[in-house]
């Protein structure tokens, strides 16, 4: 699912609402997480997951089509930890571990 999806599903199940009020609600929400994440917080969202980032230190990589040895600057990535409710629905659903087992 793509962000303009989850707008079309969001105003569907909420009739009263106007598609762009709708997706100013989810630009919102994800603007305020990413800024949560920039400023080096953790963002939790009970029984969906929670959002952190992650320090990766400064290592020397290898170029793979040349095999010279590549300085790599540290740098912060973002990480995803499913909740446990998240992880039981996943689990308990057939059609996902259908559409794993098939990649």
């Amino acid at each position: 699912m793509i962000k303009s999806e989850l707008v079309l599903k969001l105003a569907e199940q909420n009739p009263h609402l106007y598609q762009r009020d709708v997706e100013n609600i989810v630009n919102a929400i994800l603007d305020t997480i990413a800024d949560a994440l920039a400023r080096g917080d953790r963002v939790e969202l009970r029984g969906f997951g929670a959002f952190s980032v992650k320090k990766r230190d400064a290592r020397t990589g290898r170029n793979p089509r040349t095999g010279e040895a590549v300085s790599i600057s540290e740098k912060v990535v973002p990480v995803f930890k499913t909740g446990k409710e998240m992880r039981q629905r996943l689990n308990a659903s057939p059609k996902v571990l259908k559409a794993a087992a098939a990649r």
